[in-house]
């Protein structure tokens, strides 16, 4: 059985879209303790904002792979998410470290509702992609 540089990409994103669900999951439920008012707003932005930059870079990390193994499919179910992402970064809240939440404004009801249905949309997709994945891996490897 030959192994092949779009399996391996399959695999990985596999792998690394795990950690995306659970980065969502984590969100979803920052956001939840928030509204309930579990935590104040302090804490739960320094929890939450030294995971966007690593949730950014392994999701465009998944699609270089697409990229760079032809998985043209894949990269451009991917292309909106990284899209929003570049504008969702580069719309920040002014902020003296990485990251988008801003404790000053996320108790505001609007921000914190659009940041929670943010975390589910993201969990939503990340679980399809999931999936996705795993049926291009399977796809792949019975091809090779």
């Amino acid at each position: 059985m030959a192994f092949s540089f779009p399996a391996f990409a399959y695999i990985v994103a596999l792998i690394t879209d795990a950690f995306l669900i659970f980065f969502s999951i984590f969100h979803v439920i920052a956001f939840d303790e928030l509204k309930t008012d579990y935590k104040n707003p302090i804490d739960q932005c320094n929890s939450l904002n030294p995971l966007v930059l690593p949730e950014y870079l392994l999701h465009l990390l998944i699609n270089v792979l697409f990229l760079l193994s032809g998985e043209w499919f894949s990269l451009l179910i991917n292309i909106p998410l990284i899209l929003y992402h570049i504008h969702r970064y580069y719309t920040r809240p002014v902020m003296s470290g990485p990251g988008l939440y801003d404790p000053t404004s996320i108790m505001n009801a609007d921000v914190l509702t659009s940041c929670q249905r943010e975390g589910w949309i993201k969990l939503a997709f990340y679980l399809l992609s999931f999936f996705l994945y795993l049926y291009g891996m399977i796809v792949v490897l019975i091809a090779a």
